[in-house]
């Protein structure tokens, strides 16, 4: 295996592993996992069951959200997009670091759209109860519409946000567009948004995410997340 290579293979085998803690819905979860699949980083997958957190993962990472990755090292990140960083900077066997138009730079200020102002509507429009009384989900439906917009134009003239393959920003964005599109399917799917439509179909059938969402719990909730 050579340097950057992922640890996959019989001479990987004695070596301990990551341990990611996940939850399978989450979409801050899944492009954790996304990542780490894509660029075949063997790990130990541990499902978190958020009424009864683990206490091992609690005591490396207070704040109790996942994904939570523990590296063999010590080493323990608790931020999605970084758990994608380090898994890609290992190993990017498709490129996602390196888009065929823009650079990380670019992808990176459409991510943080999506995590900061595209994030605030979506949690005020699928979970409204949790805020202010006077929260209105409708409103926050049409502040997130937006964010919906701005990537459909994205998707005009090629298949994905960065060209026509996917990249980081495909990866770590569609989760989120996936859970806003679920809160109302009835509304979103007779959107004016063809092209962001098709696009987040294809990422949804895709053979990857099918991988990721795939139930995998062992008898003590874990499970590798390669085969």
């Amino acid at each position: 295996m050579t340097e950057g290579s992922a640890t996959t293979g019989p001479e990987a085998a004695s070596r301990p592993l990551p341990v990611l803690y996940s939850f399978r819905r989450c979409p801050y979860a899944m492009r954790a996992r996304l990542a780490l699949t894509a660029s075949r980083q063997d790990c130990m997958l541990r499902e978190v069951v958020l009424r009864d957190k683990p206490a091992e993962m609690l005591e490396i990472s207070p704040k109790g959200t996942v994904p939570v990755l523990h590296l063999p090292d010590g080493q323990v990140l608790e931020q999605s997009l970084d758990i994608m960083r380090w898994t890609l900077a290992r190993h990017d066997p498709e490129g996602w670091l390196t888009p065929e138009r823009g650079g990380l730079a670019e992808m990176e200020v459409l991510i943080a759209e999506c995590d900061g102002t595209f994030k605030h509507h979506l949690d005020r429009y699928k979970y409204a109860v949790r805020y202010d009384p006077e929260t209105d989900p409708l409103y926050h439906r049409g502040e997130g519409a937006v964010f919906l917009g701005r990537l459909n134009e994205c998707l005009k003239d090629h298949a994905q946000l960065f060209g026509s393959r996917p990249s980081l920003a495909d990866f770590a964005i569609f989760p989120f567009v996936r859970q806003f599109a679920n809160t109302g399917r009835e509304w979103f799917d007779v959107q004016p948004l063809a092209d962001l439509q098709s696009w987040l179909s294809g990422h949804l059938e895709s053979e990857l995410f099918q991988s990721v969402m795939r139930r995998r719990d062992g008898a003590d909730g874990t499970a590798r997340l390669l085969p």
